[in-house]
């Protein structure tokens, strides 16, 4: 089962509550009920900092730090978020739509009942991060690493996995069967624990083969 569609502004809970943000993101701020639209930050020093119940349209992060930032009940549709520092932050009922990540650093954090909706994530680290009840739904996950990273309950339906890796990750009703592409880059052993179609086990099967110390060979 597919998960609901995503919503748009005017269905958030909490949308005739927004206000327009004006000014920078600054350390260890307080942003609740805010509407950040079209904005540009630019080397922004948001560490530390708390997005509660508000609303990201169309904006850009160009690098800028976010460690150890939370983001409760968070909606964000068309980011673009470029070398950017999330690294130990955590994520509570989320909703990412059709955003950006690239080169992207959350290393370290946890999330929480968060859903990601045609999303682009390239060269992302996700090394050592707790994902528990996570979706990603026709996104494209390329070059990502969950080295080291504990997944729970995460699906990937219609999601293109190109290069990805699992070393020494820890999965637990990881769902991949929905994924439409499975290239693993390293760490098949980490992907014990989860759950793949037939048709992936033979896409999978030469890495495997290979993983074990096999030799496929025909007479």
């Amino acid at each position: 089962m597919r998960p609901r569609a995503p919503r748009d502004l005017a269905g958030l809970p909490f949308a005739d509550r927004l206000e327009p943000f004006t000014g920078e993101i600054e350390r260890a701020g307080s942003y609740e009920w805010v509407h950040f639209d079209g904005s540009v930050f630019e080397d922004a020093d948001g560490g530390s900092s708390l997005f509660s119940e508000s609303a990201f349209s169309s904006v850009t992060f160009n690098r800028g730090r976010y460690r150890r930032s939370r983001f409760d009940d968070v909606w964000l549709h068309n980011i673009r978020m470029v070398g950017t520092d999330l690294a130990e932050s955590r994520w509570l009922d989320g909703e990412c739509i059709g955003g950006v990540l690239a080169g992207t650093e959350i290393h370290g954090a946890e999330m929480y009942r968060t859903v990601f909706h045609q999303c682009k994530l390239d060269s992302v680290n996700l090394r050592a991060t707790l994902l528990r009840d996570v979706t990603f739904v026709d996104c494209l996950l390329r070059d990502v690493d969950f080295g080291g990273a504990t997944l729970n309950g995460v699906t990937f339906p219609g999601s293109t996995l190109d290069g990805v890796r699992f070393d020494r990750a820890t999965l637990n009703r990881v769902d991949l069967r929905g994924a439409g592409a499975l290239r693993v880059t390293s760490g098949l052993e980490g992907l014990k624990g989860a759950m793949i179609s037939t048709g992936q086990l033979f896409d999978l099967a030469p890495a495997l083969a290979q993983y074990v110390g096999l030799t496929v060979k025909d007479s």
